[in-house]
């Protein structure tokens, strides 16, 4: 497994992925090859590997001491193995090197999967805002502080 920054050719793959994961919140492709493009100035697409075929990404947007964990999605068959983990240990990397000291992000209130997973990693609920979604389901916002010290 290799996790590394997403390139051009990595477009497809990460349109499907959003598809596959996020279903009618999925972003374009279109706004995917701009954020890897380098379009989106504050953001970067990572891709985790097994071999030759891209089976995860992130995206994290990082401005000035705050950043950002805007998706992270892995493929069913790939999930529970670590890849998760690496994208977002890379993520926090990317975004301290940026000078950021907290990474925020928001998962609905009824992904327990996802909260547990986010818990495990020293994310702490700080907001919530409700209808969030398309559906209406609330967002819980969480924040992991970066650097010691840090919230």
């Amino acid at each position: 497994m290799t996790v590394r920054r997403a390139t051009l050719a990595d477009i497809e793959d990460i349109a499907a992925l959003e598809q596959e994961n996020l279903g009618v919140d999925a972003w374009s492709p279109e706004l995917v090859a701009q954020g890897i493009a380098g379009d989106l100035p504050t953001v970067f697409y990572l891709v985790a590997e097994t071999g030759e075929a891209v089976v995860g990404y992130a995206v994290v947007s990082a401005v000035a001491d705050i950043a950002e964990l805007q998706r992270i999605a892995v493929t069913p068959a790939h999930r529970r193995g670590g890849l998760a983990s690496a994208l977002l240990d890379e993520g926090c990397r990317l975004a301290r090197e940026s000078g950021a000291d907290r990474l925020l992000l928001e998962v609905r209130d009824n992904n327990a999967g996802a909260l547990r997973f986010y818990a495990a990693r020293d994310f702490v609920e700080i907001d919530r805002r409700p209808r969030y979604y398309r559906d209406g389901t609330t967002a819980i916002v969480l924040r992991r502080a970066l650097v010691s010290g840090c919230g």
